[in-house]
């Protein structure tokens, strides 16, 4: 018999050992794996958590913090995709949002500032939005640093402001926001890559809304869990 007849014989008996491996594999497996896909799936499309590893969002969200994803606020998306298939709502000023930047090339967490069409300016860390300034209260007041609510018409939260810090950061003149592009900047206001580095955030970029967190870990002290946190409100 021909040498290359033998090794087509052998080589036709490993396909079929591997195929009937896979098919073994597949039929004890099969649950795992539907399950695994499903939860693929979930992640992708339905809602995540994201580990929040920067301060650029303090005092609302701390170094160490899980957060919850719904990454169905805005849009169904399709796996594994950023095409919206239906969308359920608009993002809205004072939302937190996760967005994949391009530009950051990462995944950012930050907050709704400016909304289509408006017109946005900072004067010494007071933002003014078409031609009105928000209202500011003091909360916290420490040696380095304050903590202020933001109050606008549509939300309010908390900042975070350093007091000795070059201030070129807190000041930009007028800018009108395009459509479908959003203005966002993180809550510590001196300590954090946003709009004013970015610029505006495109629409089909944002993945979800950030509304709870689900744990937190204290980075600055050996990993510890900080239980006050556990499911807190953003």
């Amino acid at each position: 018999m021909p040498l290359s007849q033998l090794y087509s014989k052998g080589d036709n008996a490993m396909e079929r050992t591997v195929t009937i491996n896979i098919y073994k594999m597949w039929k004890n497996n099969r649950f795992l794996i539907f399950f695994i896909f499903l939860m693929v799936v979930f992640r992708t499309s339905l809602a995540d958590w994201n580990t929040v590893p920067t301060g650029s969002m303090k005092p609302t969200i701390l170094e160490g913090d899980r957060i919850w994803v719904n990454k169905i606020a805005y849009d169904l998306k399709i796996p594994f995709t950023n095409i919206a298939v239906k969308t359920f709502s608009n993002p809205q000023r004072g939302d937190i949002i996760i967005f994949e930047s391009k530009k950051a090339a990462k995944r950012l967490v930050k907050r709704i500032i400016g909304l289509p069409g408006d017109t946005v300016s900072m004067s010494n860390n007071i933002i003014s939005i078409n031609g009105t300034k928000l209202n500011y209260q003091l909360v916290e007041q420490y040696p380095d640093k304050l903590i202020a609510e933001e109050i606008s018409a549509d939300a309010s939260y908390h900042i975070q402001i350093h007091q000795h810090t070059n201030n070129m950061i807190s000041n930009f003149y007028p800018v009108k926001i395009p459509g479908n592009f959003y203005l966002v900047l993180g809550d510590n206001r001196e300590n954090s890559a946003d709009s004013r580095y970015i610029g505006f955030i495109p629409r089909n970029e944002i993945i979800g809304r950030a509304q709870h967190v689900v744990m937190s870990l204290n980075y600055d002290n050996y990993y510890l869990p900080r239980i006050n946190r556990f499911l807190q409100k953003l």
